[in-house]
Parts: C-alpha cells; sequence; structure tokens
C-alpha cells in the first residue's frame, strides 16, 4: 500500500486525484485550510474505498503551514510515495489592479510552497530509490499574460528542470498543465465564467487520469487534452510579440469576468 499526499485536496483537481488514487487503493494525506471539509472528505474516500486518509490542516499561504506540510512529507517512519502539489487561487484582475498582497500570496502559494514541499518529499524519496511529484500548473504557463501564468510558468521550469537532476534517481516529477477545469476555481476568484466556450472545458476526473498515465510513462510534462495540445503547439511557433497581443485580445473576449 503506497501514500499520496494532495494539497488543495477538497475541491477542482485535488478531489479528484483523491477519488481516483484511493479507488486505486493508495492511502491518502489530505491538505486543505478547512478541516470541516478535510474530515467530511477523508470518511467518505475511507468508508467507500476501505483506505485510510490522514487530515491535515494548512493554509500554504504562511510559514507554519508549509513546515507542517514539509514535516508530514519529511516522515521518514510513515514515507509519502506521491505528492500532488494542487493548491492554488487566482486574483481577479489585471496586473496594478490587484493589491501587491494578494500577488505576494499567490507566489507563495504557487511558488514557494512548491519548491519547500517537492524538495521535502523529494529527499526521502530518493534516498528509497522511488517516488513521484506532480506539481499543478496551468496552460497559462505558455502564454504572456498575468502574474497567474507568470507563476506556474515558474512551476513548470522548476519542475522539467528538477527532473532532469533527478534523472536516474527513481524519483519521477512532472509538471501538469490543464486548461479550463470545472471546478470551484473561478468561482471562489469572483471571476464569471459565462464567455468561456463550452469546448475549452475540461473534465478533472479526465485531467487526472491523463496525469497518471503520463507520470506513468515518465513524462515531465503533462498537457492533458489533444485540443489544449493543439493550441500550445501554435503557441510554441507564434512569436512573442504576436502571441502577447493575442492572448491579450482572447483574455478580455473569453477571460473570466
Amino acid at each position: 500500500m503506497t501514500t499520496a499526499l494532495i494539497t488543495g485536496s477538497t475541491a477542482g483537481i485535488g478531489a479528484a486525484f483523491a477519488r481516483r488514487l484511493a479507488a486505486d487503493g493508495h492511502d491518502l494525506v489530505l491538505v486543505a485550510r478547512d478541516t470541516e471539509r478535510l474530515r467530511e472528505q477523508a470518511t467518505e474516500l475511507h468508508d467507500r474505498h476501505g483506505i485510510e486518509a490522514e487530515v491535515l490542516t494548512a493554509d500554504l499561504a504562511t510559514d507554519d503551514g508549509i513546515e507542517a506540510v514539509a514535516a508530514r512529507l519529511g516522515d521518514r517512519k510513515n514515507p509519502v510515495d506521491l505528492l500532488v502539489n494542487n493548491a492554488g487561487f487566482g486574483n481577479k484582475g489585471r496586473y496594478l489592479d490587484v493589491p501587491m498582497a494578494d500577488e505576494l500570496k499567490m507566489l507563495r502559494v504557487h511558488c514557494e510552497a512548491v519548491l519547500r514541499l517537492t524538495s521535502a518529499a523529494v529527499t526521502v524519496m530518493r534516498d528509497r530509490g522511488r517516488g513521484g511529484v506532480v506539481n499543478v500548473a496551468s496552460v497559462a504557463a505558455f502564454l504572456p499574460r498575468g502574474t497567474y501564468g507568470a507563476s506556474k510558468a515558474w512551476v513548470v521550469q522548476f519542475t522539467q528542470g528538477a527532473a532532469r537532476d533527478l534523472a536516474g534517481s527513481g524519483v519521477r516529477l512532472m509538471a501538469l498543465c490543464p486548461g479550463f477545469v470545472r471546478t470551484e476555481f473561478h468561482e471562489r476568484a469572483g471571476m464569471g465564467t459565462d464567455s468561456i466556450p463550452g469546448w475549452m472545458w475540461l473534465d478533472a476526473d479526465k485531467v487526472v487520469a491523463a496525469a497518471l498515465a503520463d507520470l506513468a510513462r515518465g513524462k515531465s510534462l503533462s498537457i492533458p487534452d489533444p485540443r489544449y495540445k493543439a493550441l500550445m503547439g501554435l503557441a510554441k511557433v507564434t512569436p512573442r510579440s504576436l502571441l502577447g497581443g493575442i492572448s491579450s485580445r482572447t483574455g478580455r473576449k473569453y477571460g473570466p469576468r
């Protein structure tokens, strides 16, 4: 029996990872800020799948929260075999419209927490000769628009660089880059989604299935849908100056209001 730790486990992609991994027989460490929701989730997954589900309440926008999760990942007597760094959020508004405190909070959750938790997990995994890390990023990482995309670009670059450094160690690292996924993400950020075309939406359970398949294949980057693979392929060959203008216009047309 292996153990997976999932941050931001109570909603969206994190909850989909929890459901899938529990169904596959993995014990879980569920991490989020809401203790009540964590306990309800842990009870449901235990009762449905017969796995053990540990609850860890932590706010990854705080140093204490990051330290608490890092300490659990560093527990060699109860090792974690798979880390899913999923916790994250978006800020409503363009650059300079968002308070600096909120921008820094995003960087702490998306970048500092991912760095520290990945490092804590991988240190133990490397010594054991096995393990995996999935860092949830976004296709926004490949588009020059906004601080959210910039933070996710860091996640992709960090993950792929670390994956190369750990090649041959038995530890796999992968950045997961979905597009729009039907979750609580936009609602929590106060963003409307009526302007986003239906074809752009992905199902969280299908995203997770594709991600785990790509991780098993040893990929360091997963874009879990043919539509977004095609779009990102076009983005790679489009000049950055032109891409920035397209990204800005489409963001105003289709992006959350």
